[in-house]
């Protein structure tokens, strides 16, 4: 807890369910405060641990906090936006409104107009930004480089996992479901494998319940295949980026994804990645002659067995990638960074 008058920035999460805007605010908060930003959280479903302020204390928002002429609101959610607009507008609270949106499709009218009334308005990336019709600043996410960062010894990464050290590990990280593209992996899995007994895959992530006859029809597949014992279902880990420390390939399949963090984790961890043309992907992968991957087309089977053979069969390539990926990955998408760019977007408001 935190007293209001010293929360300079609230950062409303207005939904109980875990989503990739709760993991964002509890990752970013406690950067932001190290980095000086005083920013305080406001509804459900966050840890107790994260500076947050309560519903209860919103009336002292009449007053700015100590120096300040105003507070920043810093929306994520269309339900975010509309009771700050209402605190501003009509109870003429001191706020700043920020938004930033990660939507990838054009916005409803009710959406346009919530995000015509804001202060300042951030976009994930360029992609998002295409679809605002509002001045915005890109602002890309970032990761704990310290958290997904190299094994000093890979053969004992794989070990501590279940899996043989000498073996090459394949993997495709997240949920288990038909948008994230799991049946694409597990399909040029079932292609590639019997060629390259050299190579097993990992596919590490929850199916919830509405997507478990989806996994199941998956692991029948596999089973028909005879990789049961080489395409592993491992589920989801809290430390998963262990599991990143034993790859030495990473897919991201994806058919549609808002942004995507998991190519970055791969990468921060050292891993290579094969990530389809979707969400930020294309953002964050670095081709050509620096390549950290490659991007393919979304939902092209082939496409993906060609670019995992190719990349499969050559250990000299998939190590310098490697090495390029873990530096592309810190000096370009640390959280820290992030945080500090949002900072300076708050410092620019007026």
């Amino acid at each position: 807890m935190v007293g209001i008058r010293d929360a300079e920035i609230i950062a409303p999460n207005f939904k109980k369910r875990l989503s990739g805007v709760t993991s964002t605010i509890i990752q970013l908060i406690p950067i932001q405060r190290a980095l000086g930003q005083k920013v305080a959280a406001l509804g459900p479903g966050l840890p107790d641990t994260l500076p947050h302020v309560r519903f209860r204390d919103l009336p002292a928002l009449w007053k700015p906090p100590r120096g300040k002429r105003f507070r920043i609101w810093h929306a994520r959610r269309n339900i975010e936006m509309l009771p700050a607009i209402l605190m501003r507008d009509v109870l003429r609270m001191p706020l700043k409104v920020v938004f930033t949106s990660a939507s990838q499709r054009k916005h409803t009218g009710w959406t346009k107009w919530l995000i015509s009334r804001m202060d300042g308005v951030i976009a994930v990336c360029g992609k998002t930004s295409a679809y605002l019709e509002v001045p915005n600043t890109v602002i890309l996410h970032g990761i704990d480089t310290e958290r997904f960062s190299p094994p000093a010894d890979k053969a004992e990464a794989k070990r501590q996992c279940g899996l043989d050290p000498k073996a090459n590990i394949i993997g495709c990280f997240g949920r288990v479901r038909h948008q994230k593209g799991t049946d694409l992996f597990v399909d040029a899995m079932i292609r590639l494998l019997p060629s390259r007994p050299n190579w097993t895959a990992v596919v590490a992530g929850r199916a919830t319940s509405k997507h478990v006859a989806f996994e199941d029809e998956l692991k029948a597949r596999v089973n028909a295949a005879g990789l049961a014992e080489r395409i592993r279902f491992v589920g989801e880990h809290t430390n998963i980026n262990d599991w990143y420390r034993a790859l030495d390939l990473f897919i991201a399949p994806q058919r549609w994804e808002g942004f995507g963090l998991t190519p970055l984790e791969a990468m921060s961890t050292g891993v290579p990645v094969i990530a389809t043309n979707v969400g930020a992907f294309p953002e964050l992968i670095a081709t050509g002659v620096e390549e950290t991957g490659v991007i393919i087309a979304r939902d092209d089977l082939d496409a993906m067995v060609i670019a995992a053979a190719t990349w499969m069969d050559d250990a000299t390539r998939r190590a310098v990638a490697a090495k390029r990926a873990r530096v592309h990955a810190t000096e370009n998408f640390a959280i820290e960074g992030e945080a500090k760019r949002i900072g300076n977007f708050y410092a620019g408001i007026r």
